[in-house]
């Protein structure tokens, strides 16, 4: 069988995830290619076939089997109350590498303090059944009413609450709102078809992209070291690396001397270098990475 014969359609969001998504497959090692108006991106690779869509709407045509597999928040997979196989998490989101949350939110000077506080209230937003079910695990009985768009600034004037997907409340607080409860944290997920995962072929190309996506994700806060110390000053400076593993160690031609590479979190390389400098390396190189596989 030819790699053409078989293709996986996956399912990629469109919008706000959408460049986000693309740049962690290229980091993985697949390049998607598109035009403002095209929702049929190609994909260098003959075994995937690609179609742009709404977030929102992934977790469905994946379970109903119109895509094999799709990006998409954990979310959307809840609202529509999908059954799906989530292979993996992907810890991305719009603005950075964290977690989302869906939150109840009210202007400042309601008097809504709580969930219960919702009780007979009016609640916007675009995730009703995720709310509807929010209120219903805590007895509570609102009128929940679907937005579309600009769910923030219709409290107070056309209703008492919103519960409204941020990543850093900004939004929120330009608007004067606050928090009162998260009713749902979530992140993006790799998902397919129950039927896709059960075909062994499918299921070993939705195994591979899973390892390479998080594979590029794990690689995205993370660099690599070289550097040069002599052989004396390993055990000094292993204690200074804070490594995945033990940092590898060569010796050079000169006996006296060796290599030592190591991958480190990003952010402890501002830090750390100035203290293995102090300690007797040389030559230190800091490196990105593509790909973290554990």
């Amino acid at each position: 069988m030819t790699t053409t014969e078989k293709q996986l359609v996956l399912g990629l969001p469109k919008g706000s995830l959408q460049e986000a998504t693309f740049t962690i497959f290229r980091k993985a090692g697949f390049n998607i290619h598109t035009s403002s108006r095209s929702y049929l991106p190609t994909i260098d690779d003959p075994d995937l076939d690609s179609r742009l869509i709404r977030a929102q709407e992934i977790s469905r045509y994946v379970e109903h089997g119109v895509l094999d597999a799709g990006i998409t928040g954990h979310d959307w997979i809840v609202e529509n109350a999908s059954d799906v196989v989530e292979v993996c998490a992907l810890l991305y989101a719009k603005q950075g590498f964290r977690p989302v949350q869906w939150v109840v939110a009210v202007p400042e000077a309601s008097d809504i303090q709580s969930v219960k506080d919702l009780e007979g209230k009016r609640i916007a937003t675009e995730a009703v059944g995720l709310t509807e079910r929010y209120l219903a695990k805590n007895g509570v009985t609102a009128e929940v009413e679907f937005s579309w768009g600009a769910t923030e600034v219709k409290c107070p004037e056309l209703v008492d609450a919103i519960v409204e997907l941020t990543e850093t409340g900004s939004s929120l607080r330009a608007n004067n709102l606050r928090i009162v409860e998260t009713v749902l944290e979530s992140t993006t997920r790799f998902i397919v078809n129950r039927t896709a995962w059960e075909d062994p072929w499918k299921r070993a190309k939705v195994e591979q992209l899973a390892l390479l996506l998080t594979g590029a994700l794990a690689a995205e806060s993370k660099v690599l070291l070289k550097m040069n110390a002599k052989a004396g000053d390993v055990e000094m400076l292993s204690g200074i690396l804070p490594s995945l593993h033990a940092p590898t160690v060569n010796h050079l031609q000169d006996s006296e001397w060796v290599a030592i590479e190591t991958v480190v979190e990003e952010k402890v390389v501002r830090e750390i270098i100035p203290q293995l400098k102090k300690a007797g390396a040389e030559g230190i190189i800091e490196l990105p990475l593509n790909k973290v596989i554990a």
